[in-house]
């Protein structure tokens, strides 16, 4: 078996995505329920939080629109493949093929393309910044001492996966 059922009850092959099968929801609704950091905070936040998080801080910069929305969707493959750690992820050049892959198809399929070289720098920016404060706050370890300072003032409060998909869905109909 070759593909996963999602949320909606749409089947996609992660491996082979077809974009007929892609969903905000199915995205929204997987990424409510993964945790950041492998599960290793002392408290679930999940990826769904982070992005919303990450598409925020993208408009406190004065970022343009679809550079917000391409902060929102940055991690939106993680939906359908699951997210791995950073460390881990570096040894895998496969697994990365076919994130890249994926994730491709999803800017492509919700936003209109793939970033472009400028949008990826400032886009990435953004996630190092968020993946500094996020750790500086649960784990009090300062992950990327030159990962720059937040605009925003993110909630990392525990939020039901229902409210954090809703959010993100309701961003996501905001910024298209």
């Amino acid at each position: 078996m070759s593909a996963i059922h999602t949320f909606s009850g749409k089947k996609i092959d992660p491996c082979a995505p077809d974009s007929a099968a892609l969903s905000v929801e199915d995205i929204a609704h997987a990424l409510s329920l993964i945790c950041r950091a492998g599960g290793h905070f002392p408290q679930f936040y999940s990826v769904c939080q982070h992005s919303v998080a990450c598409a925020r801080e993208a408009a406190a910069r004065g970022y343009s629109v679809r550079l917000q929305l391409l902060c929102l969707l940055h991690d939106a493959s993680e939906a359908y493949l699951a997210d791995i750690t950073r460390p881990v992820k570096a040894q895998l050049p496969q697994y990365g093929d076919y994130e890249a892959r994926l994730q491709s198809l999803i800017y492509e399929t919700f936003a209109g393309g793939a970033p472009t070289a400028d949008e990826q720098k400032q886009l990435s920016a953004v996630d190092d910044c968020m993946l500094r404060a996020e750790f500086l706050h649960f784990m009090d370890v300062d992950l990327l001492p030159n990962g720059g300072t937040l605009l925003t003032a993110p909630a990392f409060s525990l939020q039901p996966f229902d409210e954090a998909a809703g959010v993100f869905i309701a961003l996501y109909q905001a910024l298209t």
